[in-house]
């Protein structure tokens, strides 16, 4: 029983092993071959130009890299980099901070950027393009707005939801990347490389089922690796298996898609409330007790790509693979002939 191995003293190390794990080169980055081969050129001209990279817009489901991306670039063009979110910059004047304290050259990475208030749009097109930034000297009748320039730097902004993105803001960015969902072969590559990092031992079978469970994105792999690496060292030899991995799906309620409970109970409702749909996503979030960015951000794209689900412009469907996979049969709605 794992219980044995527990103390009263103990600490996780999985944030130490994410720092360790995350690529810091475009060498070490896996999968996004095209992405990768494409800013290595924009890297080595700017650098033989001795110029600042052009701002770059990354868009994409979550867990696929921008972070780790934009620190790569970072690193790549041998700079600063300076990290913050939009939700946590309320004001202009936070905004302002950040920006009058960059260093020539530095990449400045704005994580949710399409949640950024309108004044800190407005000051973020004055300083992507001319590098100045809009200062209010004085109160009231007096005030008066003063230009202060700032060094040339790096805006990389990342989103979710690239479509609610200003336009103004959007068509400042010279880079625009968009990032998919990894293969099972690239997945696979990143768990070997995680696991050598990590200095634990996984069979090659192992490494491809866990892959093929990993739902197509990098920290979805890298967390389950670090879960599967427990039950090997805690119920079995610590060597990764198939056995193992297995094992570890199975108590984590993860099936051979990928698609965990909750997943799962998505598709069941559509169906069991919804006669499979459609369903409108804040109904659907309602009845699923989720909040309806995290359904359309987290567990729609996957479902989505994989096939289960369909976005109309009704709203949600389940499509007969989900039916095959939960093993359900279709419900007729009664009033189907009434509906237009």
């Amino acid at each position: 029983m794992a219980e044995q191995y527990l103390s009263g003293d103990y600490r996780t190390e999985d944030d130490s092993n994410e720092q360790l794990i995350r690529p810091h080169y475009l060498r070490d980055f896996q999968g996004q071959v095209d992405l990768k081969a494409n800013l290595a050129v924009f890297i080595q001209a700017a650098r033989e130009r001795k110029e600042s990279l052009d701002h770059v817009f990354l868009s994409g489901p979550p867990g696929l890299g921008k972070t780790t991306l934009a620190g790569i670039m970072a690193n790549e063009m041998g700079v600063e980099f300076k990290a913050t979110s939009a939700p946590a910059l309320e004001k202009p004047k936070d905004l302002a901070g950040i920006l009058t304290t960059l260093t020539e050259g530095t990449v400045f990475f704005i994580d949710e950027i399409h949640r950024l208030k309108p004044a800190m749009e407005e000051m973020l097109y004055i300083g992507m393009e001319d590098f100045e930034v809009d200062w209010v000297v004085g109160q009231g009748p007096s005030a008066r707005t003063m230009r202060i320039p700032i060094p040339r730097f790096t805006l990389i902004g990342a989103t979710t939801k690239a479509g609610l993105v200003a336009g103004p803001l959007y068509s400042r960015f010279g880079i625009a990347v968009r990032m998919d969902f990894y293969n099972n072969h690239d997945i696979s590559s990143i768990i070997r490389r995680s696991a050598s990092i990590l200095e634990v031992e996984i069979r090659d079978g192992a490494i491809d089922l866990l892959a093929r469970s990993s739902r197509g994105t990098p920290r979805v792999a890298n967390r389950l690796l670090r879960r599967m690496r427990d039950f090997a060292q805690v119920l079995s030899d610590g060597v990764i298996t198939v056995e193992v991995i297995r094992e570890g799906l199975q108590r984590l309620e993860i099936d051979s898609y990928g698609l965990e409970k909750h997943d799962r109970e998505i598709l069941r409702t559509i169906i069991e409330k919804y006669q499979g749909g459609p369903v409108g996503a804040e109904t659907l979030a309602i009845s699923v007790g989720e909040a309806t960015e995290s359904l359309e951000d987290f567990y729609e794209p996957y479902l989505i790509q994989r096939g289960f689900l369909q976005r109309t412009s009704r709203g949600r469907v389940v499509t007969d693979m989900a039916y095959k996979h939960l093993n359900m049969d279709k419900i007729k709605d009664e009033n189907q002939d009434l509906l237009f």
